[in-house]
């Protein structure tokens, strides 16, 4: 499931080009659908009205498509998993600008999880300790009388994340059971208060980004499970180039990740891009 703006159609088409595109991964069937809000320009609506009838692929929740209503957006993408897709055992939220890689995250599941264990499994990169924003001035400003303590519970990155079914539906429940605070804190703070609510706790996986730009490096492409901040044409480019032959080896694979989360930090101390 795909968290995606209506003006963003290069994210979604590069999407489908790539990685979105596959529908059977170590003979598991996947599907990739989009989620979007309503669109305010008349013109937008109607590109949509088009992509859709062609595409078959988006999903439209009843808002308006705003940063401020990104919450909604995943308690829309949330509900309508739970209704029409229960035969699911796990989704994967993504935004629109993250290189997913299925083949990677299922080959971390079989080694720490069984797939089909009735587990409730809520993955990504975790966020620990994060405090508040009390500025007022930032889009992410959540005043004390919506949010109370000093600190966030544990959540994982919106970004990616992976819900197992169990724990789609726990989550599902306490949102639904929980009043909506004006401002609505960030979509992945609040999936993480309701799955704190539900008794569902984050687990960390390092093959998601998140954090600090992973600098492109065809192993490491080839072993993460999500890489944030990638614009429609580097998508495709990395897409072709990670899957070209031949595999990396198991040892390439482990140099290739830690160089990148080297450079990574470093770029992040040193300000770069």
């Amino acid at each position: 499931m795909v968290s995606s703006a209506p003006a963003n159609q290069r994210a979604r088409q590069a999407i489908r080009d790539t990685w979105g595109g596959e529908v059977e991964v170590g003979g598991l069937r996947v599907m990739t659908l989009f989620m979007l809000g309503v669109a305010t320009d008349p013109g937008l609506t109607k590109l949509l009205i088009v992509e859709a009838h062609e595409q078959g692929d988006l999903i439209q929740g009843r808002f308006v498509d705003t940063y401020s209503n990104l919450t909604l957006k995943t308690l829309s993408m949330l509900g309508w998993v739970h209704r029409f897709c229960p035969q699911a055992h796990f989704m994967a939220k993504v935004d629109d600008d993250v290189l997913f890689n299925p083949s990677a995250l299922l080959q971390f599941l079989n080694k720490s999880h069984n797939l089909y264990e009735h587990t409730d499994l809520y993955l990504g990169r975790v966020h620990l300790h994060v405090a508040p924003n009390r500025d007022q001035e930032s889009k992410h400003y959540l005043p004390a009388e919506a949010y109370h303590p000093s600190v966030f519970p544990d959540y994982c990155s919106g970004t990616a994340y992976i819900l197992s079914h169990s724990a789609l539906l726990k989550i599902s429940l306490a949102a639904s059971a929980s009043p909506l605070p004006t401002p609505l804190p960030p979509e992945d703070v609040f999936v993480g208060l309701c799955a704190r609510a539900a008794g569902v706790l984050p687990s960390h996986c390092p093959l998601f980004s998140g954090g600090p730009a992973v600098p492109y490096g065809r192993c490491c492409y080839q072993a993460m499970v999500s890489i944030h901040h990638t614009p429609p044409r580097e998508m495709l480019q990395y897409w072709t180039d990670v899957h070209s032959s031949p595999p990396c080896s198991w040892l390439s694979l482990r140099a290739s990740l830690g160089m990148c989360k080297v450079r990574a930090m470093l770029s992040d101390a040193l300000g770069l891009e």
